[in-house]
């Protein structure tokens, strides 16, 4: 598959899309978003694959919206260019298969808010975090407005937004906006061990379990998601590679 604003490998069972416009600190474009989505949509039919990472070319995760793009767009250009990123959005977060982002550099914008839209955050301990769109008379998007409340609280989250203010990775794990910061130079290889890990496991069962704890953190009451409990672990365990490890 020939792209060119990002760069998609897969390997080892793992899928990586890494964001690539380093010239412009991999600030997105509506190209970069539609590659985006082909690329999940490959992931997505592969059985080989069982988890993705997404991460940045170059200095940056993604500093977000290409502004330099922004200025000439007429407003339905723009409510096109933000469709696909909802969009795009949309698809990460129904992902039935494990996602890490890998957060290198700068993530700003839309590019952190694509970061919250993944099952799990590794940061570079010096990554530079947070929501400019205060300050540039914009307003966040990608699920933002729930998915940061979801991880480090309401008054965090609008602390954050309000001030638009970055952190680092190392502030970031402190506050749980990610699982975990190392150095640099340890971070892609840290995503890979974190994928390798979810690997080896059912993809089924990663599939049902994702699917009930989406569930759980939308409107679905805790009696309709124990229902679900019931039919995903019998799901489970009437497969035949349940049947496969009872028999080993």
């Amino acid at each position: 598959m020939a792209f060119e604003c990002i760069i998609y490998q897969k390997e080892e069972g793992i899928a990586t899309v890494k964001l690539n416009r380093p010239r412009v600190l991999n600030a997105m474009n509506k190209q970069l978003w539609l590659e985006f989505q082909e690329a999940l949509e490959d992931a997505r039919n592969d059985p080989e694959i069982k988890a993705l990472i997404i991460t940045g070319e170059g200095r940056a995760f993604s500093t977000g919206a290409d502004l330099k793009e922004s200025k000439t767009r007429t407003i339905e250009e723009y409510r096109d260019y933000l469709t696909e990123l909802q969009e795009a959005s949309r698809k990460l977060m129904r992902f039935e298969k494990a996602t890490i982002a890998a957060i290198n550099g700068y993530a700003l914008g839309s590019g952190y808010e694509l970061a919250l839209a993944c099952d799990i955050r590794i940061a570079a301990e010096d990554a530079k975090i947070g929501s400019p769109e205060a300050s540039v008379t914009s307003s966040v998007t990608g699920g933002a407005m729930r998915l940061v409340q979801d991880l480090i609280g309401p008054g965090k989250a609008k602390e954050l937004i309000f001030t638009a203010e970055f952190i680092d990775g190392k502030e970031a794990e402190r506050i749980g906006l990610v699982n975990k910061a190392v150095p640099l130079d340890q971070l892609m290889e840290t995503a890979r061990e974190m994928a390798r890990k979810i690997a080896r496991n059912s993809a089924f069962s990663i599939k049902m379990i994702k699917r009930g704890l989406n569930l759980a953190r939308g409107e679905t009451s805790l009696e309709a998601l124990m229902d679900y409990e019931i039919e995903a672990c019998l799901a489970c365990v009437f497969t035949r590679e349940r049947q496969e490890q009872l028999e080993a």
